[in-house]
């Protein structure tokens, strides 16, 4: 009989860490015989309206409650594949009991733990401070999308834990079109959501600059209401199906990052979307940026505003060194950082979980 498995992700296919770690294995895992039922907390209307800025507190409510009955009416389930937790902002105990004796895997993209034990409220901090540490311990495996967050897992009490990056589906991704940029626009390019769009404010005086010196235009997708000053500023509506067509127009894709506990455990998903197309790349060197950016070889790590000026002007003259930085990129996700690669290995692993 199929090992069936219920996916409880936090958000629908339009929320990137549910469709970068979970829905883009689906069909792999389906034809390996597992027996796949997913069932999203928030689904896609939520994601849209969020970012669009507009919360809906009566439909989050709902959304519990419709979980809520899942757990407690449905149980005929080899395994339950958690995205971060069941119910944010309830206890651990909780969800120990909703869960029951059906063993479960739990799934971190981020650094989840850092929302409660650095929350603001000093009430929410005491009461769930060491939750993700429990939803942790309690698993039978967890899966850990960087090293930063398989420490915390470790330090936890986990049972067992190991570590897949997020990754991109090489069929949906190819290298962009050789061209010589000589005399063209170099095309700045970021990728992701409004609420990520903030990092981008902290390099504004650097895009000033390098805007001055060379001819360069900005392509930010997903990126919202952002506005920069005195820039050609093209901001992007994101859709799946238009993503790689954008990314294959950036001469170099960028990931600034501020220095917080909260950006060490980001996988940096952004530069391994560019450099599967292969773009080159420039990103802070915060968390796992600093492994994934081998610096000077498929692009640079950039901490303050006059690296991010040398590092885009470098680029910005030089077609030669992007076009080989570009390839070396590709080369790294074809060997590490692809569904081709970790789709096997997950397999695996929920199979010796049941």
């Amino acid at each position: 009989m199929a090992p069936k498995i219920l996916i409880l992700t936090k958000y629908g296919s339009l929320g990137g860490s549910s469709r970068y770690r979970f829905y883009q294995y689906i069909p792999y895992l389906e034809s390996q015989g597992f027996d796949i039922t997913i069932a999203p907390l928030l689904d896609n209307k939520y994601v849209a309206n969020i970012n669009q800025g507009q919360r809906n507190f009566k439909n989050v409510l709902f959304s519990y409650f419709q979980r809520l009955g899942r757990l407690i009416s449905d149980r005929n389930y080899d395994l339950f594949w958690v995205e971060k937790e069941l119910l944010p902002y309830f206890p651990a105990w909780l969800e120990k009991i909703l869960i029951g004796n059906i063993p479960y895997v739990v799934d971190y993209d981020d650094a989840q733990f850092h929302i409660y034990d650095y929350y603001g409220s000093k009430l929410t901090r005491s009461l769930l401070a060491h939750k993700i540490d429990r939803v942790m311990a309690n698993a039978k495996l967890v899966v850990a999308g960087n090293p930063y967050i398989s420490k915390r897992a470790y330090n936890a009490g986990a049972k067992r834990v190991e570590i897949i990056p997020t990754v991109i589906d090489l069929e949906r991704y190819s290298p962009k079109p050789l061209d010589d940029n000589d005399g063209k626009v170099f095309n700045i390019g970021w990728i992701g959501s409004p609420g990520t769009s903030t990092y981008l404010k902290s390099i504004e005086a650097a895009f000033q600059e390098v805007d001055r010196r060379h001819n360069c235009s900005f392509t930010f997708v997903g990126a919202g209401n952002l506005t920069l000053d005195s820039l050609d500023l093209t901001i992007k509506k994101w859709q799946e199906n238009t993503e790689v067509e954008y990314i294959q127009n950036f001469d170099v894709g960028i990931m600034p990052l501020d220095n917080t506990p909260w950006e060490q455990g980001k996988c940096g998903i952004k530069l391994i979307q560019y450099m599967a197309c292969a773009v080159p790349v420039i990103g802070t060197p915060i968390g796992v940026n600093q492994e994934i950016v081998e610096h000077g070889v498929n692009g640079f790590q950039a901490t303050h505003p006059d690296e991010w000026v040398d590092y885009l002007s470098k680029l910005a003259t030089d077609p030669h060194l992007c076009r080989l930085m570009g390839a070396k990129g590709r080369e790294m996700v074809e060997s590490k950082y692809c569904l081709q690669v970790t789709a096997p290995i997950v397999s695996e692993l929920l199979r010796s979980c049941i």
